[in-house]
């Protein structure tokens, strides 16, 4: 597996407590933002300040803009981006303290350490990259597992950053970029609704898709598949500098401090997910899928950059 994949499939979980663990969700409710979606763009959203949602459709790329225009500019009439940003790292923080309680503080002090300057690496290479930069313009948590999760997040939405342009250079929009990952190696009913697209916007793009010559009967063709490996292949390409900036020991030691903390923390995330994490193997995969249900797009219910996948 390519480094910068096999890091994204170690970083990613610890991000991804944000969106999907109950202490996340408490977090955000505290601040006054009820609702999962609502805690979900403004969290997001935050770095960027009380934008609209112009920047947020451009940025998270895959969401339709209707559904985003029902949470902004609402969300900061709730809550002010810095209470958003309080909210998030808190729930992140808790989330991730309860996913841990077997791994050692001395091993969660070194894969901070390590991921951090992994981190600050990512900023000699964020021209382009505006969700990366924004996270990395915000204050380092002074505690380890703040540390751990703010490092991913910026690793994260780096790497997501990079794939919208890959996305963008394959001549696809939002809605499209989803409807061919269905056809290859997800599902409409898991990429949909999360999303917010109508089933006439979703048909339109499946049509254009057809003619392009990437569904036939709207199954994946040759073409279809070629397209994924460029995109995946260019996706890690435009995430390796910062690995290649940690060096290949370094990045190997971090990758073995990340498996057992991304282990544990993946525990939390349901399967399959509209982020493009792999699954977690027997038990945990069932334990996860049974406890979570994704949410629907305008619902309020609790539940959602892969960037091997989908940008989320």
């Amino acid at each position: 597996m390519d480094v910068a994949r096999r890091m994204w499939t170690l970083v990613e979980p610890l991000h991804a407590v944000t969106y999907f663990a109950p202490q996340a969700r408490a977090a955000f409710e505290a601040a006054g933002l009820r609702g999962f979606w609502r805690g979900y763009f403004a969290g997001r959203a935050a770095p960027l300040g009380a934008v609209g949602p112009g920047p947020v459709c451009a940025t998270f790329f895959g969401f339709a803009p209707a559904m985003v225009r029902r949470a902004l500019p609402d969300v900061w009439s709730r809550a002010t981006p810095a209470a958003a940003l309080a909210a998030r790292l808190d729930g992140a923080r808790a989330a991730l303290t309860a996913a841990l309680p077997g791994v050692p503080a001395d091993h969660l002090a070194q894969a901070a350490a390590a991921l951090r300057r992994a981190a600050e690496a990512a900023g000699a290479d964020f021209a382009g990259r505006p969700l990366a930069a924004a996270n990395a313009g915000l204050p380092w948590p002074d505690d380890p597992v703040g540390t751990l999760w703010h490092a991913a997040t910026v690793l994260r939405e780096h790497r997501g950053d990079g794939h919208v342009a890959a996305l963008l250079v394959a001549g696809l929009d939002g809605v499209e970029s989803l409807v061919w990952r269905a056809s290859l190696d997800s599902s409409r009913d898991v990429l949909q609704p999360p999303r917010g697209w109508t089933d006439e916007q979703w048909e339109a793009a499946a049509e254009r898709l057809t003619a392009r010559g990437w569904l036939a009967g709207g199954a994946a063709t040759a073409p279809a598949h070629a397209a994924r490996d460029r995109v995946e292949r260019r996706t890690d390409e435009l995430a390796a500098a910062p690995w290649r900036a940690l060096g290949p020991d370094a990045t190997a030691r971090l990758a073995g401090l990340l498996e057992p903390v991304a282990a544990a923390a993946g525990r939390v995330l349901p399967f399959p997910n509209p982020i493009g994490l792999p699954a977690l193997g027997g038990a945990d995969r069932a334990r996860a899928a049974a406890a979570r249900e994704t949410p629907r797009a305008g619902s309020h219910r609790p539940g959602d950059r892969g960037n091997g996948g989908i940008h989320a």
